[in-house]
């Protein structure tokens, strides 16, 4: 797509500048920095070509030298100046330590203006050592190094003693504070190494932990027994016990009495970050129809859907458009994804499109293209330069917008109501450099009007905003005519999430008293101003990402919002302006709330929080037409199921077809295979033969699977019906068991160990707390057949067993598998594996289970792309690497991981699986999605913004060649935790817990130090990390869920297999105890994983019913519970927390395989998956090393 504001390169390579100061110093009040004599700085640009829209990189070399000295920073007492004062009256401290007094290192800013530094040097060239170029970054650009090299620096007390004694210069009460944290900091590190603690998996058994307490608390191991209560309590799920705590910290902790309510609130804060939280248990809802359903169409009568748009475009694709038609796609432009314009520009040739309207059209495309590349990118030391990126655009953008709006205001209004709104020609950034070049600060009368009437200003600036009427607002009840579409769009070019995103990124910028940034949001907040008034609404919609809490933070920001560089006169009250943008609502002032005023006794943040609820209420309208603008509906509400064909009211009339006869075939097939199975099991029970030479039963079961595919071959709906589903079922379950078996045969990873493990804690073999691991074995031979691995395991942890349990440990099963029957195994296998008893009995019963079945050999034609959990390393993870290696080597299967991030939205995360599923699709193979945890919730968001994305995306996704075929979803969370609601709602809590406790030091400390310290509590709360991590979080909440099922689609033709477990004492990782405790405690229920319920993890919505929601309940294949862990396909990723228990029991040593190869079997098996052709596997091989990206 032709971008104008790529037109024009400039080229910075080559370019420097140098800088050598002869005597310098920097003086504040009685404070005075001299930098030493001949100090150099330089810099050169390496590279630099960037155009107008600073698409392009930039490499520049930074080098300075203090000539071997340090900058020195002297003070006197205050009304003096160090360099009138007396010698003795002066004290010095050197700032840097002499590693960073000379340096050079390179550094990168990209395209949207992020910094990172690279090769750098201090002293020499050659030198690396503490203070390299990872150290500027991990202050600057934070990596996943960063933290191990803060605390490198913290640790190195040279660095700390030098940093300390400027502190001291400068405030000794913060000196003083400082250095007793850093004497802790480094007392802790002492304690940690002479215990030889190297991974926190060392430190978690309760026991270890209170050994460590005691000794950072008394230096000794007296309080120990004083501390395990306390530990075994909050691991229990019960909290923390305040009483307890308060007096051991009383007893040890010196400055108790001094800091004695600080110390309680502390405590306190910590009971609830570790205690269970009282909430509301999820409500199953009787119909959530998509909002579409549910808001009067007439509304947006004008605008059209986003399937009448596309068949529009599609419609006569070798003539122009209509004029008109073209005007409103212009129009609409800017509430469009990036996506969709582009696919709009693609779709048609430039001489179809009216030149305003290609123009306008090109220009939002350039726009949502940068501010698509800023929403991932901003905020913080690392963006710094990012504002004046940003300005380059941004006031084009906003100047012609409000040109739009002002030459729609002149037809509409006469001469005196418009001079009351027309925009001044010359901008803020014009009056500000007018300023600054000398002339008249206060200029004329003119321009004080000119710059208070801009759009925001003038809002704002009124007494009474009851009566505000915005220009572009038109009467609720006129007629739907041409310009009605305008009164609902506007005339902005950045659409509402635009402007969102750049607001944020101003929010959140290192920079807020800069004036480029103040100009900034001064631009966003006139364009907004100018606007329909539900235009603002969609903005702070857009800000909070549609969550209360997300908003919140933005609000209180934007109520402090930094306009330094504005004259008092020019500056805009935010309150009144945001009060006008939202009719009844009030939008509280933190000084009413502070100590002294009207509502002291009351929140803040619970008042500003309350508003947040109420935007997100009002919001309705705009959801409503950004997914009618956005979002393909296939079908209403009131559209009849796609269902079997056997279902049908035809297929009862005819009993000749095709189809009728396929499912007589395979039923009757299933009842042959079942006979024969049967009497196969009474054999391999009492003769005890093996499995393999039941040859009549195996090949009867193969007739019916081939049966069964046949069936959907004509019917790719058919395995809903109850009897495929059914027989599906049993063969998943079965395949489970043998894919467990052939581990445990094969000797592959750690099964062996793991299965005696879950076989003697199945047989109530109890393993009390790891407080004394000295016990051994009393018997000397029972271990001789088996390695050192399985003798740490069936060691008795604690006392010995009782005396009904040591013929098992006596006699080890799993781990001598040859010399055991093959029924036996299984039978073990399914007492052992699955919870429910029901469950087992039904499938120890099932000749599928006992003849153990396999697929024929060959390569499946199939991709795997995986999304992994809430905390992952995306495409870099290795979750399940193992049997994802096993699997491509035995079947043929390429796996692609999905680059998804941690803690971040589903939205983004679906994004990334899409950038998979394109790599997959250069294979030419269909592709199924295997999602674990949040990644479940990803995948099916994914499947769903694709099926309601443009015509080239639902083609990616429903393609019979290379579309979606299959769905796994293991541990899945798409239902939401109940750890979400009560994480919720202890941020809640700590937050107001917070502002209470500054309340409370009023008395203490000066205003001016209060509001610092809230600012930096709004920075935090509003900064992008965790703005990421709360829109990540967002996805186990019930109302978000209860958005996302309410508008979800899905394909009926694609089976879903779901792996779930239920935790109990044997299989419980001891880092998770707590985490499993408190989800009982809260839930009221044990039936969980420990982070979702095993009635949650299912293929389906379970709180929402709508169309969509059963269309995929009727794709839900099921599959038995089984004994386990949420952990269960992790192991590398949480070797740092793994326990003396966890070995012992080999938590963490779980089969691997069954979490992938059972569902690739079944899908397999019924035909959902097909084999490659024997001539073509070599061709597959090169097509699929061709489409692999490189590493």
């Amino acid at each position: 797509v032709f971008n104008p504001l790529e037109a024009y390169e400039i080229d910075f390579s080559g370019s420097s500048v140098s800088l050598r100061l002869k005597e310098a110093s920097l003086n504040l009040d009685h404070r005075r920095v001299i930098v030493p004599t001949e100090t150099t700085f330089a810099v050169k640009v390496q590279h630099s070509v960037v155009n107008m829209m600073f698409e392009g990189t930039t490499l520049c070399e930074l080098s300075w030298d203090f000539q071997g000295s340090s900058p020195i920073l002297q003070t006197t007492k205050p009304g003096q100046t160090p360099a009138l004062s007396n010698h003795e009256d002066r004290r010095q401290v050197p700032l840097l330590i002499k590693d960073l007094c000379q340096g050079r290192l390179n550094l990168e800013v990209s395209s949207v203006g992020g910094i990172s530094f690279t090769q750098a040097s201090t002293i020499r060239e050659d030198k690396v050592g503490l203070y390299d170029w990872k150290f500027f970054n991990a202050i600057v650009s934070p990596d996943d190094d960063s933290p191990a090299r803060i605390m490198d620096v913290l640790h190195d007390k040279k660095t700390m003693h030098q940093l300390l004694a400027v502190t001291k210069l400068i405030n000794s009460d913060i000196e003083r504070a400082l250095r007793y944290i850093l004497t802790k900091v480094w007392r802790a590190k002492e304690i940690i190494d002479q215990e030889g603690i190297s991974d926190p998996g060392q430190a978690i058994p309760g026991y270890k932990l209170a050994r460590l307490v005691s000794l950072f608390l008394s230096e000794d191991t007296s309080q120990v027994n004083e501390v395990l209560p306390i530990i075994r309590r909050v691991v229990a799920g019960n909290g923390l016990d305040v009483i307890k705590a308060k007096d051991l910290l009383r007893k040890h902790v010196e400055a108790y009495d001094e800091w004695a309510a600080e110390i309680d609130r502390g405590v306190k804060w910590v009971a609830v970050v570790v205690g269970p939280m009282s909430i509301q248990q999820p409500i199953e809802e009787t119909e959530g129809p998509p909002l579409s359903e549910c808001i009067d169409p007439d509304r947006y009568d004008g605008i059209p859907t986003a399937k009448e748009l596309y068949q529009m475009l599609q419609d006569k694709p070798q003539l122009p458009l209509d004029q008109s038609f073209s005007n409103l796609v212009s129009r609409i432009a800017p509430y469009m994804t990036l996506r969709q314009v582009r696919y709009v520009l693609h779709l048609r040739p430039s001489s179809h499109w009216q030149p305003f309207d290609l123009k306008r059209l090109r220009y939002v495309y350039s726009i949502k293209k940068k501010v698509h590349e800023i929403s991932e990118s901003y905020g913080g030391l690392s963006f710094m330069p990012q504002s004046f990126f940003v300005s380059i655009f941004l006031g084009e953008a906003t100047r012609s917008s409000l040109r739009a709006a002002t030459a729609n205001q002149d037809a509409e209004y006469g001469d005196a109501e418009l001079e009351a709104v027309k925009v001044d020609k010359r901008t803020a950034l014009s009056i500000l450099r007018r300023r600054k070049l000398g002339e008249s600060i206060r200029g004329g009368d003119d321009d004080t009007e000119n710059f208070i009437m801009s759009p925001a200003g003038r809002i704002a600036s009124r007494g009474d905003l009851r009566g505000l009427h915005t220009p572009t607002d038109g009467p609720v009840s006129s007629p739907y005519t041409s310009s009605r579409v305008e009164d609902i769009l506007g005339d902005s070019l950045l659409g509402p999430e635009d402007i969102a995103v750049l607001l944020q990124a101003g929010l959140t910028s290192a920079m807020k008293g800069s004036t480029v940034v103040q100009l900034n949001q001064r631009m966003l907040l006139d364009l907004m101003a100018s606007q329909p008034k539900s235009f603002a609404i969609a903005v702070l919609a857009e800000l909070g990402q549609n969550t209360p809490r997300h908003l919140a933070s933005c609000l209180m920001a934007l109520c402090d919002l930094d306009q330094g560089s504005f004259k008092e006169a020019h500056r805009v009250n935010m309150h009144n302006l945001l009060e006008s943008w939202l009719p009844g609502l009030k939008i509280p002032r933190r000084e009413d709330y502070l100590a002294g005023g009207r509502w002291a006794r009351q929140s803040f943040y619970d008042a500003i929080f309350s508003v947040a609820v109420s935007i997100h209420d009002l919001s309705e309208p705009y959801t409503g037409l950004k997914l009618r603008i956005q979002t393909v509906r296939h079908h209403k509400e009131s559209d009849p199921l796609p269902l079997p064909l056997e279902f049908s009211k035809e297929f009862n009339h005819q009993p000749t077809s095709k189809l009728t006869s396929a499912i007589e075939s395979a039923v009757s097939k299933m009842s042959v295979a079942d006979d024969l199975g049967q009497r196969a099991f009474n054999d391999l029970v009492q003769r005890r033969k093996p499995a393999r030479e039941c040859t009549e039963a195996i090949a009867a079961y193969k007739e019916a699977f081939d049966a069964c595919s046949q069936v959907l071959s004509i019917d790719k709906l058919a395995f809903q019906a109850d009897w495929f589903k059914a027989f599906w079922k049993r063969n998943y379950d079965a395949l489970m068991v043998k894919s467990i078996y052939d581990n445990v045969m094969d000797d592959v990873d750690n099964v062996r160990v793991w299965m005696e493990a879950l076989r003697r804690g199945s047989m109530g073999i109890e393993l009390t707390d790891a407080d004394n691991l000295s016990q051994s074995p009393s018997s000397g031979t029972m271990l001789a057949d088996c390695d050192s691995a399985t003798a740490s395991m069936v060691s008795p942890v604690g006392s010995p067993p009782k005396q009904a349990s040591v013929s098992i440990i006596a006699e080890p099963f799993f781990t001598c598998p040859e010399k055991q029957a093959e029924q036996d195994l299984i039978d073990g296998i399914v007492d052992s594996i699955f919870y429910d008893e029901s469950e087992r009995d039904y499938i120890k019963s099932d000749p599928l289970v006992r003849l153990l079945i396999s697929n024929e050999p060959g390569h499946y034609n199939f991709t795997i792309i995986t999304a992994m959990g809430v905390i992952t390393e995306g495409k870099k993870g290795l979750e399940l690497q193992k049997a994802i290696e096993r699997l491509e080597e035995e079947r043929g299967v390429k796996t692609i991981r999905a680059d998804t991030g941690t803690a971040r939205s589903i939205d983004y995360n679906a994004t990334k699986i899409e950038e998979a599923v394109e790599v997959a699709t250069k294979l030419k193979r269909p592709f199924g999605l295997v999602g674990y945890s949040q990644g479940c919730a990803n995948e099916i968001n994914f499947e769903s913004r694709m099926l309601a994305g443009t015509p080239d995306q639902q083609k990616v996704i429903t393609s019979p060649a290379s579309g979606l075929v299959c769905r796994q979803l293991l541990f899945s969370a798409a239902n939401g935790s109940m750890h979400g609601p009560a994480a919720e709602a202890k941020v809640h809590q700590l937050i107001t817990m917070t502002e209470d406790f500054f309340k409370y030091q009023q008395g203490y400390f000066s205003r001016a130090f209060i509001s610092s310290t809230l600012e930096v509590l709004n920075d935090i709360l509003d900064s992008a990390a965790f703005q990421k991590f709360m829109g990540g979080a967002k996805s186990f909440l019930p109302d978000a869920l209860r958005s996302f099922w309410r508008e979800a689609q899905f394909l009926p033709h694609v089976p879903t297999t779901v792996l779930r477990g239920v935790l109990e004492n044997h299989t419980t990782p001891e880092s998770l105890e707590m985490v499993c405790n408190l989800l009982s405690k809260q839930s009221g229920s044990t039936l969980h994983d420990s982070q979702v319920h095993v009635y949650d993890a299912v293929g389906h919505p379970v709180y929402v019913k709508n169309r969509n929601a059963r269309i995929l309940k009727g794709t839900d294949m099921g599959g038995a519970i089984q004994r386990t862990h949420h952990w269960s396909p992790l192991s590398e990723e949480v070797e740092f927390v793994r326990t003396t228990r966890d070995v012992q029991q080999a938590t963490f040593d779980c089969a691997k395989d069954r979490h992938i190869f059972p569902f690739c079997d079944v899908n397999a098996r019924f035909g959902i998956i097909r084999y490659v052709a024997s001539g073509e596997q070599k061709s597959e091989k090169q097509s699929i090393e061709a489409a692999t990206p490189r590493k």
